[in-house]
């Protein structure tokens, strides 16, 4: 799978004669492979990928649709770069101004005789919208993450620590597939839950504790996120009512969401239920966001965006309630946005899990 081609049919909107790809992510979703070193050019008329020798052979097995140039130290990818820009007639290049270092763009501007032209724009444009092989992949990591956590039910009881946890969280994903995290998985339990972003530690978890799980993983190059907050032993009332509002929460944002629609829209339907529960000051993150082959990706479900959301974009559904110093709640989904619907791809259960300790 790679995206050669929808790069260059939008070129001519962009008024651009062809565009330079040099960070990570994006090198992957062009080209369908990953590498640490490399440069995609993309025009009209013909792509390329240049890489190193640790690279060249892996990258011509898998890369399709472009021609595959090896680079060495007396002919660095600039140079080759140079040279298809001069033989090409290409004026305009457009770049990643949202990932370059102002050093980069420097070096770019003194090697390559053109105009560059900022047009990051161009490729979030296409990353917001996936299509089905993308989808793909993202539900399969998906299925990683809800079997490894479902093994890792298994492994909770009292007395383990939130780092062991994580690390048997993240062994099973790797055994089950994944390619590598999505991001560090948050482990949080008792009073820690309350930190949305929480790092796990060596506080060991026990009855009455909530424990927060915020993991994923990547398979063919794209994410999962899941969310699940479980009880060991028992609940209080409190714990419960905080449980049960966070999950009306999430169902009233999944329940709006649908292309078409604004992310303030989605995001709004859920702090709505959480405010007329008395604990609006305790959501203070936004209800979900993109993600594709970076965990954190554009457009939003947050009350910042009112543009609408399109078919075809993949988002998290993560509403919380987080109460200083005693405990959080957090659920997330991913959702793949339909016109007049979306489809949750998460299949792992949600309702209110107490962990039995004998």
């Amino acid at each position: 799978m790679n995206h050669f081609q929808k790069v260059a049919d939008r070129l001519s909107a962009y008024e651009l004669d062809g565009f330079l790809v040099l960070s990570e992510p994006n090198r992957l979703y062009v080209t369908g492979f990953h590498s640490t070193a490399g440069a995609a050019l993309v025009t009209g008329k013909g792509s390329w990928f240049f890489t190193d020798s640790r690279y060249i052979e892996a990258a011509r097995r898998n890369i399709s649709d472009a021609e595959v140039e090896e680079n060495t130290s007396s002919r660095p990818t600039l140079s080759q770069v140079e040279d298809l820009i001069q033989s090409r007639g290409i004026h305009r290049l457009g770049y990643e101004d949202a990932y370059l270092t102002v050093a980069e763009l420097r070096r770019l501007e003194a090697k390559l005789g053109c105009e560059l032209v900022p047009a990051t724009k161009l490729l979030l444009e296409l990353r917001a919208v996936k299509d089905q092989e993308e989808i793909r992949q993202v539900i399969a990591a998906q299925r990683i993450a809800e079997r490894a956590l479902e093994e890792t039910l298994e492994f909770i009881r009292p007395g383990k620590t939130e780092r062991e946890i994580a690390a048997f969280l993240q062994y099973r994903m790797l055994l089950g597939g994944g390619e590598k995290m999505s991001f560090d998985p948050i482990v949080v339990s008792g009073p820690n839950s309350s930190m949305p972003h929480g790092v796990p530690g060596d506080r060991p978890v026990g009855e009455g504790d909530f424990i927060t799980m915020d993991f994923g993983c990547v398979c063919g190059g794209y994410c999962s996120d899941m969310t699940r907050t479980v009880a060991v032993g028992y609940v209080t009332d409190e714990m419960e009512q905080v449980y049960r509002t966070v999950l009306e929460a999430q169902l009233a944002g999944i329940n709006a969401a649908r292309a078409g629609v604004t992310g303030a829209a989605v995001h709004n339907a859920a702090a709505e239920v959480i405010g007329q529960a008395g604990y609006g000051p305790y959501f203070g993150h936004a209800f979900g966001h993109s993600l594709g082959v970076e965990i954190h990706e554009s457009p939003n479900a947050a009350p910042s965006n009112r543009e609408p959301l399109p078919a075809g974009a993949v988002i998290s559904a993560e509403p919380g309630i987080y109460l200083t110093g005693r405990f959080g709640v957090r659920i997330e989904d991913v959702l793949v946005l339909e016109e007049g619907r979306c489809r949750d791809i998460t299949l792992a259960d949600k309702e209110l899990l107490i962990l039995h300790t004998v």
